[in-house]
């Protein structure tokens, strides 16, 4: 998996790419620059998924150890409910 930070970088190149071709089609419309532009949204709007996902990796780690804890945690709690009933 990659860094924030060159996911960040990649993220920065795409949308001044991005930005180039807006100003070119306010020149006029050309077919080939609006094919580009609308496959440079899709790569910015997966590179943004993947910094997403990359952050809160970071963040709260990975999402195994995040279920393994949430199940530990479910199965405290249905222990303690039954210790609480039994008593």
């Amino acid at each position: 998996m990659r860094t924030t930070n060159q996911i960040r970088d990649e993220l920065d190149q795409a949308i001044a790419r991005r930005a180039e071709l807006w100003h070119e089609l306010a020149q006029g419309s050309n077919a080939e620059t609006s094919a580009e532009l609308a496959g440079l949204s899709k790569v910015i709007d997966e590179l943004w998924g993947e910094f997403r996902t990359a952050e809160a990796r970071k963040r709260f780690g990975s999402p195994e150890l995040i279920h393994a804890r949430a199940r530990t945690e479910e199965r405290l709690e249905r222990d303690s409910r039954r210790v609480k009933q039994a008593a």
